[in-house]
């Protein structure tokens, strides 16, 4: 029996990017859930009229406020494991995650791994259009969470990933502190923590041609200050997440 494969995309304000990039997925045969934060550029209209035209393999999760890219993706995975799903893929919809390197995380996950990172920061991987000082901020950023958790990942703010569903269960994302990019750090430390078994595949990552990046310096400080108090407390054997935690939701 095929293994139900499921894309989640989280969206706000890409009603230029998504019909493509829905298109895109959809070639390799996997499904997809959109995830719309309320955008008010008819992004929920557009996902709508996709999953009309293909009810079953187009999901639409609509949520009514813009609440950080943790909480979406949290929502989506709850979703796609309450429907069924074996596999779940996490990437963004401005085509800066190549969808046609999907099959190569899903070969990793079907090879024995638990989650696999598209990364930038392996061999074969890279960066296209980058400036060289946002360069030079993504690879200490990485370098600096990777030392604080002691985690041997080299993209660790990584947001192109896929999952099997028994480690998204065992993860908990729904009690992840981080909303912002924070929140691949925080999941690829719980990995870790965990025991799973991580593998990294090299991609290139692009700068998105149509719409306007949700980065900025509030979600970066937010990622900065977390794994700034995370590795402190490791130190002093203050977890804020272990495998055996509850479920219970941490407000950010």
């Amino acid at each position: 029996m095929p293994v139900d494969r499921l894309v989640v995309i989280p969206t706000y304000n890409e009603v230029e990017n998504l019909e493509l990039v829905v298109g895109a997925v959809r070639q390799h045969g996997y499904r997809v859930l959109i995830v719309d934060d309320g955008s008010p550029d008819g992004t929920g209209d557009v996902a709508d009229t996709l999953a009309a035209h293909e009810p079953g393999a187009v999901g639409v999760l609509h949520r009514t406020t813009k609440s950080g890219l943790g909480p979406a993706y949290s929502a989506g995975f709850a979703r796609g494991i309450a429907e069924g799903a074996a596999v779940l893929c996490e990437m963004d919809a401005d085509f800066s995650h190549d969808p046609a390197s999907l099959p190569a995380l899903m070969a990793a996950l079907d090879a024995g791994a638990d989650v696999v990172i598209g990364s930038r920061y392996v061999p074969g991987g890279g960066v296209d259009n980058w400036p060289w000082h946002r360069r030079a901020l993504s690879r200490s950023g990485n370098r600096y969470a990777a030392f604080m958790l002691r985690v041997p990942i080299k993209d660790m703010t990584a947001g192109f990933r896929a999952f099997s569903a028994a480690a998204l269960e065992q993860l908990q994302p729904e009690t992840c502190e981080a909303a912002g990019y924070g929140f691949q750090v925080e999941m690829a430390w719980r990995a870790h923590l965990a025991g799973l078994t991580v593998k990294e595949v090299p991609i290139t990552f692009r700068d998105r041609v149509r719409g306007e990046s949700k980065m900025d310096a509030r979600i970066a400080i937010e990622a900065m200050v977390l794994v700034t108090r995370w590795g402190l407390g490791r130190l002093v054997g203050r977890l804020p997440w272990t495998p055996d935690a509850d479920r219970s939701p941490t407000s950010v």
